[in-house]
């Protein structure tokens, strides 16, 4: 797909949001971005420009609805960027891709999504009662304040971030699944315990080339109030995993012959 002025763009960026949220928190990311790119951001079905499509709390039914969504947009050079609970679904949707031939992303990013273990325990968050939940939300934060102050927007945003968090604790990667054949870089808050830099650090084992793990100063949306640090180092690591993929190999020549007389 190309431009107004009919450039197509050096990359066209999917960035996918966390659990209880959408498309909204992201929606400057853009401006923050090279000009060359063509971001777009990703709602899960009952989020966002999505709330009227069913949700879905599996991991993987989920990159199987959003890789249909985008599969036609996969014809120029591609990324994928998700925090929380949208870097799994990051890591499920190339798997896809590249079990159904698609083009894989040239670069992943992961954020704020502790690097997966098959055997790690149940949360069980996604059934906490309501007052632990609401606390439990407002450590990690991210959730507009009103949604806990009005009875009537908890009502409406509960079984959302209930049925998100049950995607997530019900999420294990496929202990046979080979690392991903692309480059990829994680990003944690330092002071994020939900998903430390420590344990952010295990993706090193999820992908062939790992470009390593970025500390911001802050919690679990470390990005919220200053966006400007991370998208400067997600330009730079996408860029670095774009300079390393093979231009594609020129057409061979054809030989002329003159036609029979």
């Amino acid at each position: 797909m190309e431009a107004m002025d009919g450039t197509r763009p050096a990359l066209r960026l999917f960035v996918l949001h966390h659990a209880g949220g959408s498309h909204v928190l992201y929606r400057h990311w853009a401006a923050g971005l090279p000009d060359t790119w063509d971001v777009r951001l990703l709602d899960a079905p009952g989020h966002g420009l999505l709330l009227d499509l069913p949700r879905i709390d599996d991991a993987g039914r989920l990159a199987d609805f959003l890789l249909r969504g985008i599969e036609s947009q996969l014809d120029v050079p591609y990324a994928l960027f998700g925090h929380s609970m949208g870097a799994l679904v990051a890591y499920e949707i190339t798997r896809r891709a590249m079990e159904r031939g698609l083009p894989p992303p040239v670069w992943v990013g992961v954020s704020a999504r502790a690097a997966p273990r098959p055997a790690e325990p149940r949360s069980g968050y996604h059934e906490l009662p309501d007052a632990e939940l609401r606390t439990r939300l407002k450590l990690l934060g991210g959730t507009p304040g009103a949604v806990f102050d009005d009875p009537a927007l908890w009502a409406l945003f509960a079984p959302v971030i209930r049925a998100d968090l049950r995607l997530v604790d019900g999420w294990r990667p496929d202990p046979g699944a080979p690392a991903l054949p692309v480059a990829l870089s994680a990003y944690a808050g330092g002071r994020d315990h939900f998903a430390s830099p420590e344990r952010m650090a295990g993706w090193a084992g999820y992908a062939e080339r790992f470009l390593g793990l970025r500390v911001f100063d802050g919690g679990h949306f470390y990005f919220q109030d200053d966006p400007a640090p991370l998208l400067r180092q997600i330009a730079r690591d996408a860029a670095t995993a774009l300079d390393t993929v093979p231009a594609p190999a020129p057409a061979p020549a054809r030989s002329y012959a003159p036609p029979p007389r």
